[in-house]
């Protein structure tokens, strides 16, 4: 990725780099170890030495631990980093809990993320979910209001459906939508893409490798620890038949001169110049291998190989909870 390869979110919104830094990793996820903090902060300090400004964190990764982290990552460098902030999601003791969306919830939310990352605003706002408990114009409508306040510079959502889309940017021009996408996820394509492509809303593309399931380096069966032990995608048949679709991504890596994880970045790259690869890393060690992703581009044979293999079904189960 060349340090000057941009993207603009959406039709008069900001330019930011093309590859985001997803920072969730950084804290504690699924009960998990918290990664070595100064080396999550020596990772977003070259991200941004390499031309990626686009960090992206939520209010309840870690209970807070990610927001601050990000603070003292850009404390002295604000002008350096562009920051995406996602609120909403109520966990205690690890478990989610549900949303909380009501207007008076998210003016507290703003307040204490503003305080954590040590800023005055935040340059990208949105609800991490829709759950349909608050209307949309109410939710809309009070980051609009925080946009006045001078607390949030551009407004984006979440994980919503075309109708919800279309709803939000009537209230108040949407920037972003930031949504799950990769070889194993593609059923956006049929109604959500191309209406925020209508819209002119873009696309910041989270999970590019499905939890994994896309670097090829997945065996069956998962260890019993395994967090991923929860989901439908990497239980019993479905993980084998799943792993038999990335074969053929492994080998069409190697033919390539890659790996397996590059071009399942590279593929949501190349699915429009309005789509951003999120991408979450902990160590600095990982970001050479995203940042050449960037760069990777497939001939026509080669791009239907991968949409042949993958198409809309092909990868059995999901990735959300169902225990």
């Amino acid at each position: 990725m060349k340090n000057n390869s941009k993207i603009q979110l959406g039709n008069d919104g900001p330019m930011v780099s093309r590859l985001g830094l997803g920072c969730m990793r950084m804290s504690s996820i699924w009960g998990g170890p918290t990664p070595n903090e100064q080396e999550s902060i020596a990772t977003i300090h070259e991200a941004l030495y390499m031309g990626i400004n686009f960090l992206n964190t939520g209010d309840f990764y870690g209970a807070g631990h990610n927001e601050m982290l990000i603070g003292k990552a850009i404390k002295g460098r604000r002008d350096e980093a562009f920051i995406s902030v996602k609120f909403g999601a109520i966990f205690h003791n690890g478990q989610w809990l549900g949303m909380d969306l009501r207007p008076i919830a998210i003016k507290n939310f703003i307040n204490y993320s503003l305080t954590r990352l040590g800023v005055e605003t935040i340059d990208l706002y949105q609800p991490s979910r829709m759950d349909g408990s608050v209307p949309v114009e109410d939710i809309i409508g009070t980051v609009a209001d925080l946009i006045q306040e001078g607390k949030v510079r551009h407004i984006g959502v979440s994980e919503i459906t075309a109708d919800q889309l279309r709803k939000a940017n009537e209230i108040y021009p949407i920037s972003a939508l930031e949504i799950g996408y990769s070889l194993a996820d593609r059923q956006i394509e049929l109604e959500l893409l191309p209406t925020a492509k209508e819209l002119g809303v873009g696309i910041v593309a989270f999970a590019n490798t499905a939890e994994g399931l896309l670097t090829g380096e997945m065996k069956t069966p998962l260890p019993e620890n395994d967090y991923r032990n929860h989901f439908s995608r990497f239980e019993g048949e479905n993980l084998i038949n799943n792993l038999s679709k990335v074969e053929i991504l492994k080998q069409l890596a190697s033919n390539k001169g890659c790996t397996p994880t590059q071009v399942a970045i590279a593929w949501v790259k190349e699915q429009g110049d309005h789509i951003m690869p999120l991408v979450s890393m902990s160590r600095r060690s990982r970001l050479p291998e995203n940042i050449n992703a960037m760069d990777i581009k497939f001939s026509p044979e080669e791009m239907n190989t991968l949409n042949t293999t993958f198409a809309i079904g092909a990868i059995h189960g999901g990735t959300y909870l169902n225990r």
